[in-house]
């Protein structure tokens, strides 16, 4: 049990190497569940001989589309920063980062992987994508627009009797 005990203390820093290794291992992970999604659709749409509608078609490239997009955007973030030269500066943005961006691109690949492969069951489960969306207005909503609105109205501090009479002896001096 004492192996599965949290360790107390500082969090270790990962090192410039680790991270880039980390990337690759994230890219070539994410990149074989798009492969994957893929060729099980192909498989069951072609070999198995189920009947291909315009909608399927249509939200099957809607899907490239999002894979292609968001692989190619955890690509660009992963890439090391070089300078005019070539020497690489830094390992590039972490993909692993929790609560970072890369993290939003992983779910939608990961959401559309899924409406991809439960799509097979009924063209209706082609309608998942649509958490996509409404995710988005959710966040926007509790992490700008939400906190703006009901944000509390800045109070004015409670002068005392005292403090407001020298404060107006003050301004009549100043007056004169």
């Amino acid at each position: 049990m004492e192996a599965f005990a949290k360790k107390k203390g500082k969090v270790g820093t990962r090192g410039s190497a680790q991270i880039v290794q980390e990337n690759d291992e994230t890219l070539a992970f994410y990149r074989n569940m798009i492969l994957g999604a893929n060729g099980l659709f192909f498989v069951t749409m072609t070999v198995l001989g189920r009947n291909y509608y315009t909608f399927d078609i249509a939200m099957f490239i809607i899907s490239a589309i999002s894979f292609i997009g968001c692989f190619q955007f955890m690509r660009f973030m992963a890439r090391p920063p070089t300078t005019a030269d070539g020497t690489v500066v830094g390992p590039g943005t972490d993909l692993n980062m929790e609560g970072g961006l890369a993290d939003n691109v992983k779910d939608m690949i990961i959401l559309t992987a899924g409406s991809q492969a439960f799509s097979l069951l009924s063209s209706w489960l082609w309608l998942l994508l649509l958490l996509a969306p409404l995710r988005a207005v959710f966040k926007l909503w509790t992490g700008i627009i939400a906190p703006w609105i009901f944000q509390p109205a800045e109070e004015e501090d409670e002068v005392s009797d005292k403090k407001k009479k020298k404060q107006e002896r003050q301004m009549k001096r100043a007056m004169r």
